[in-house]
Order: C-alpha cells, then structure tokens, then sequence
C-alpha cells in the first residue's frame, strides 16, 4: 500500500481525543459565559451598572445624581458602562484562560495582531502541504491507472 505523505501517520486516537477535549472545553465555555458580569461604578458612587452579554443589566442612579445637569449625568453614565464592559471583557478573558490555558486562549489573538496573522499564515503554509500532498498522490494514481 503507498504511504499517503503525513495522512499515513496520523494516529487518530489522538486526533479524537483532542477533539473530544475541545468540545468539552468549547461545552464549559458555554457554560460559563452567560454567568459572567462586569460592575464599574463612579468615584462618588452616583451610577452603578452591570454589564452582562445582553448587554446592561443594571442601571443604579443614587438619588444625588439626580442633581446633575442631565448632560453630565448621561456623560458619566455613558463612562461607567462602557467601564463595566471592560470589565466584562476582563472577566471573560480570564475564563477563557482558565478554559483554555493561556498559550490557546483565543482572546490573546485579539490582543496580538500579529500572532493571530502568523497563526492564519501557518494554517495557510500546512493546507498547502496537504493540498501539495494529495494532489501529488492523486496524479500518481491517475498515471498508474493511465487516465
């Protein structure tokens, strides 16, 4: 039987597994990220919010902060969230590394460009291989059975 380049060697026990761990990784993900929740709230304790993945949950006004002019309010109200979204953003980071580890934590693609364009660019180079591996197989079925 002809080696088929690296396909010969694959040991699919391992490939399954892997599989396996990502999907269970992928389940306690999915689990986990409907729970998570970033707060932020100002110096003076004027806005509370609480930001979720739907987006705000919860929006708490101390009473003085109804003396604000009601474009300050909006201003600071405006900031805290988008501070409770990053904290949002933090927390789902470090679930992801629990999850993942810290070397696959998906979200350091974000954070890092240029990693996230050297990963695409060695995905490229080994679908290449492979590509170059099955078509040089196939013309060597295709000139032994003379097609």
């Amino acid at each position: 039987m002809t080696e088929f380049g690296d396909f010969a060697n694959i040991d699919v026990e391992k490939l399954l597994s892997g599989a396996q761990q990502q999907f269970a990784r992928m389940a306690e993900l999915q689990r986990r990220l409907p729970e998570l929740v970033g707060r932020a709230q100002d110096k003076d304790r004027l806005v509370t919010v609480e930001y979720g993945a739907e987006g705000l949950r919860e929006l708490e006004l101390n009473p003085r902060a109804m003396r604000l002019a009601s474009t300050d309010l909006a201003e600071l109200i405006k900031t805290v969230t988008r501070l409770a979204a990053q904290d949002l953003g933090v927390r789902t980071n470090e679930v992801m590394e629990e999850v993942f580890g810290a070397e696959e934590n998906p979200m350091r693609l974000l954070n890092d460009p240029d990693a996230a364009l050297a990963g695409a660019k060695e995905a490229e180079a080994a679908y290449n291989r492979v590509f170059d591996d099955v078509m040089g197989e196939l013309n060597r079925v295709r000139r032994r059975l003379d097609l």
